[in-house]
């Protein structure tokens, strides 16, 4: 864990008696605490003369903070999350004592308590932190004090029955419409949870039937959506930190994705517990239509710490998607047009379709308006998410 030394403007070391004041914690390298375990260490002294000392102590601080503009005014608001002390120096009674020259090592230790902790984040309008505080308190002088931050991790359990059951979403389109309507699209994915962990897989599994005319695009992105509230006012922050990509699916067709890996990236867990800071994810699974709306479904999921075996089996009901196929994990760039379909099918296709329709449409403009969507090349695929205004 990366330990910054902070000092606050009003407390910097002025007096030559005292050379210097730190704070050092114990296993520096951990990545973080969490609720129940003791935060350790000690607070390093320097004198350079005999001082009078009137209290050492060690403070643990949380807040959650966040701020933005709205409409040339400042939205913000601070809560506490944690608040700990102890007191090093004296060990008993309020009497003032006198340090000799030289360097002391204080030690001390703070137990978190065991109620769940808000997990350290920060974001774009806002920020959960931490902070290890010694103070130092003298007759007739300001206090000094100097800080390090310190990274809480709150557990988040995924195995519990809320987050391991099987969920399923159908939805379906008409591309087109009146006397133009080329055909449906439909959309069927099933997850075999809603809890995961970094470092996992979340296995989608997908039935993408393309009934229309047009070339769609399937594709899997994972949101993670950040909200702030402050004065009774909403700010949301929506962005992309995993995506994936499926194969061009042609006109009257199929393509099935039997546990298409999505790698969940490092990120930071849900935040569910704040009143005025919230982090969660959305998984949604899109197939791009050229020329109309997307398709989409969407399942809200929870990033965890613990829970299931990484190396577990997934198990999901295959009954509305045999049969199956596995896909490449790895997306790939889409084929080009000239891959999906050769001129001379194309010369086919145009011949067919033209002679099928009536004369006084395909002397019309209506028809060029019909053609101009027909055998398109799906849009260029981006995987920036513009946040929200």
């Amino acid at each position: 864990m990366k330990c910054t030394r902070i000092y606050f403007p009003e407390t910097k070391m002025t007096h030559t008696e005292v050379k210097s004041l730190d704070v050092i914690l114990d296993n520096k390298q951990r990545v973080g605490y969490c609720s129940g375990e003791v935060v350790s260490g000690h607070v390093s002294l320097k004198l350079s003369e005999a001082t009078t000392v009137k209290i050492i102590k060690v403070l643990l601080k949380g807040y959650a903070q966040v701020s933005w503009m709205h409409k040339r005014s400042l939205c913000s608001e601070e809560k506490k999350c944690l608040s700990l002390s102890k007191t090093l120096v004296p060990t008993a009674g309020p009497q003032n004592i006198i340090l000799d020259s030289g360097t002391y090592e204080i030690p001390f230790d703070l137990q978190l308590p065991q109620s769940p902790l808000v997990s350290s984040f920060s974001g774009k309008h806002g920020r959960v932190y931490f902070m290890v505080q010694a103070v130092l308190k003298r007759p007739f002088h300001k206090s000094q004090c100097v800080c390090r931050e310190l990274c809480i991790i709150s557990h988040i359990d995924v195995s519990v029955p809320t987050l391991i059951s099987q969920v399923s979403q159908t939805c379906k389109k008409m591309v087109g419409c009146w006397i133009f309507t080329s055909g449906p699209i439909s959309l069927t994915v099933s997850l075999d949870r809603q809890g995961y962990c970094n470092g996992e897989s979340i296995p989608i599994y997908a039935l993408i039937e393309n009934r229309s005319s047009r070339l769609v695009v399937p594709k899997a992105v994972v949101y993670q959506i950040q909200t702030y509230t402050a004065k009774g006012k909403t700010k949301r922050i929506k962005q992309v930190v995993a995506s994936a990509r499926g194969n061009i699916v042609p006109s009257d067709t199929s393509s099935r994705w039997n546990g298409k890996a999505l790698k969940i990236p490092p990120i930071s867990p849900s935040i569910l517990n704040s009143d005025i800071l919230r982090v969660e994810y959305l998984l949604a699974v899109i197939v791009q239509i050229p020329g109309t709306k997307n398709l989409e479904v969407q399942f809200p999921v929870v990033i965890g710490t613990k829970g299931l075996d990484m190396n577990s089996c997934s198990i999901v009901n295959m009954s509305l998607l045999y049969p199956t196929f596995t896909l490449p994990d790895i997306a790939e760039a889409p084929p080009s047009y000239a891959e999906v379909m050769s001129e001379e099918q194309f010369g086919e296709h145009r011949t067919s379709t033209c002679q099928s329709q009536a004369d006084w449409l395909l002397d019309g403009s209506a028809f060029a308006c019909v053609q101009q969507f027909r055998f398109q090349p799906p849009p260029p695929y981006s995987e920036i998410c513009p946040s929200e205004p």
